[in-house]
């Protein structure tokens, strides 16, 4: 009998193990903060979500510098519902390329993997709220 009890203990000990382990949440998947995007994996990037904004900066662009708050801030704003990329211009020529950015900060707006909208410039953030409340 004990060692059915030193079974079932182990058992239910097992299972609640299991039961508190952490698990991918929606969190996980759409962080708090943007994410480094390059040439490798921005077409994977943004297939997996549903609405993805992608910061085009180069670190030597003042514009890009004032903006870059804004788009931490909004990051943790809408966190869970979109998810914010930032892709260095100058490592990453392929993506500047294909999408024809000549200034930077660009905006790139994608909906569930596609190309919806561009924002140019270092924008006042309700401009770019204004986009994603369109979009949402």
């Amino acid at each position: 009998m004990d060692e059915l009890e030193t079974i079932r203990a182990r058992k239910l000990e097992e299972l609640v193990n299991t039961m508190e382990a952490p698990t991918v949440t929606l969190e996980k998947k759409m962080p708090a903060a943007p994410i480094e995007i390059n040439d490798d994996n921005f077409m994977s990037a943004v297939k997996d979500h549903d609405l993805m904004i992608v910061d085009c900066w180069a670190p030597w662009c003042g514009p890009c510098r004032m903006l870059s708050p804004v788009i931490e801030e909004l990051a943790k704003t809408y966190s869970g519902r979109v998810v914010f990329g930032k892709l260095n211009t100058d490592n990453n020529r392929r993506v500047a390329a294909q999408f024809g950015i000549m200034s930077i900060p660009t905006l790139l707006l994608f909906k569930k993997g596609r190309h919806v909208d561009t924002i140019i410039g270092a924008v006042p953030k309700r401009v770019i709220e204004d986009a994603i409340r369109k979009y949402i």
